[in-house]
């Protein structure tokens, strides 16, 4: 069998980098079970309302949900468990310290495969407040409307 390469998308928690500004960005590997790494193939998981937590040294991934697989037996797993994330060291004291001084919360991203293993991309990211986020929207509508009229004097209208 042909092994893996590239990087395959499995999920994405597009509402994340809305309520949150997210300054740091890293990739772990996640600890999973058989029937997890069969149903994540199948292309089916959800990262809404996940995030992550430093417990004694390492990183748990909460709430992300992946259905059981359905032609799994007694074996199958919870949908719901905490889930350990895979990061050097070096880095879980990095998260740990910002979490703790700086008020940032652990957001999961996205998770995806990459050469045959999966992977999960989290980041550290403050709450935007309710302005912050009009904000965004006010600047995203003004950039495509800038595009918009870039594109109209290039064709000569």
């Amino acid at each position: 069998m042909p092994k893996e390469s590239g990087k395959k998308l499995i999920a994405s928690n597009k509402r994340a980098r809305h309520d949150y500004a997210i300054s740091d960005v890293y990739e772990a590997g996640i600890v999973l079970q058989g029937t997890e790494v069969k149903s994540l193939r199948a292309g089916r998981a959800s990262l809404a309302d996940s995030f992550g937590m430093v417990t004694d040294g390492e990183v748990f991934l909460h709430h992300v949900h992946i259905p059981e697989y359905t032609q799994g037996s007694w074996t199958n797993h919870m949908p719901r468990r905490t889930r350990k994330l895979l990061l050097h060291a070096k880095e879980i004291d990095k998260i740990a310290q910002k979490v703790r001084e700086g008020g940032l919360s652990l957001v999961p991203l996205s998770m995806y495969f990459k050469d045959g293993k999966v992977k999960v991309e989290i980041g550290l990211g403050k709450g935007k407040k309710e302005w912050d986020k009009r904000q965004d929207i006010a600047k995203r509508d003004a950039e495509k409307e800038i595009r918009r009229e870039i594109g109209r004097r290039y064709k000569g209208m």
